[in-house]
């Protein structure tokens, strides 16, 4: 959200725009210089983003023209017959602490697959029982 004038992700941000790619932007305090490579991306014509409607509604175009749903309805229905077990479920939580810890980590220490690990860290995050750190940390919130 915040980039410097200087930062790797203007310099992405601006070669997007150049090979005709949107281009978002949430604007920030123009009093806070880590914001003013974002705010000035804004100047520059990137789309204002306050809230997730705002890119889905940058979307729509795209999606009319291409003559298909790019934006998709969910399907009725579970996704996945794959349902962690509750020993799983367990594991992970036993693994988790107040110290963040890696995704790399928690594989290793609970023994269970990739994607039951992120279902599991998913309903915990939607249960606001994690808290995610940058660096891809993750913690259990007491």
């Amino acid at each position: 959200v915040e980039a410097a004038t200087r930062s790797g992700s203007l310099i992405s941000a601006r070669l997007a725009g150049e090979m005709g790619r949107l281009v978002f932007a949430v604007p920030g305090s123009p009093l806070d210089p880590r914001c003013a490579g974002t705010n000035g991306l804004l100047k520059d014509g990137a789309t204002l983003v306050t809230e997730a409607s705002d890119i889905l509604d940058a979307m729509k175009p795209l999606d009319e023209r291409m003559g298909a749903s790019v934006l998709r309805e969910a399907p009725d229905g579970p996704l996945s017959d794959d349902e962690p077990a509750e020993s799983d479920r367990d594991r992970v939580l036993e693994a988790l602490g107040p110290t963040p810890t890696t995704l790399d980590d928690l594989l290793e220490h609970t023994r269970v697959g990739a994607a039951t690990l992120q279902i599991v860290l998913l309903e915990l995050d939607l249960a606001g029982r994690i808290e995610r750190h940058a660096g891809g940390g993750i913690s259990l919130l007491l």
